[in-house]
């Protein structure tokens, strides 16, 4: 097994494990990074010219209120969301299926069976390169045909190792157990 993200034994089938278990590359949190740190600057910024130029103690206090505000929700719709998306998303790979997750409160997840992926296949852009990552495109049979997972760390390996499961799968190798 590959190392990646924990996937929580009590939603594996019996016999069944996990043989890749991954998220996003933690480049797609580059854009909220630099959200937070402009905002923060901004609302310092805005304070200390408020606080320095501003004699009237209430004018003072009720800017204060609407700095303090449009930062949060700055930092709650550009900065927390996209955290927690990125957290909760999760892809994982078992010698039985492939699992999609995410969500924190509402939860979303899609499973395909592994006997219905036709092919595993990955592309690397310039930008992937710098960071190790890549898409990884899962082939089935369904009517959406493909499913591209972007930003997949170490996109090659996890091919390799979703490739020799379902070499494994369709008789062209035995796994531990004998199946």
């Amino acid at each position: 097994m590959m190392p990646g993200v924990g996937f929580p034994e009590k939603l594996l089938n019996e016999g069944e494990r996990v043989v890749v278990s991954t998220r996003t590359h933690v480049k797609v949190l580059i854009g909220a990074l630099f959200v937070l740190l402009v905002t923060v600057f901004l609302a310092a910024f805005v304070a200390a010219l408020v606080r320095r130029e501003v004699d009237n103690e209430g004018v003072e206090t009720a800017v204060g209120v609407v700095v303090g505000v449009v930062t949060a929700v700055v930092l709650v719709q550009w900065v927390l969301r996209p955290f927690v998306r990125w957290y909760t998303t999760t892809y994982t790979f078992t010698n039985r299926r492939f699992i999609q997750r995410e969500g924190f409160i509402a939860k979303k997840g899609r499973t395909i069976p592994l006997n219905r992926i036709s092919g595993v296949d990955f592309e690397i852009g310039v930008i992937d390169r710098l960071f190790g990552c890549g898409t990884l495109v899962v082939s089935d049979a369904s009517e959406e045909g493909r499913v591209p997972l972007k930003d997949i760390p170490n996109v090659e390996q996890v091919q390799r190792s979703v490739a020799a499961e379902l070499h494994r799968l369709s008789g062209g190798g035995r796994d531990d157990d004998g199946t």
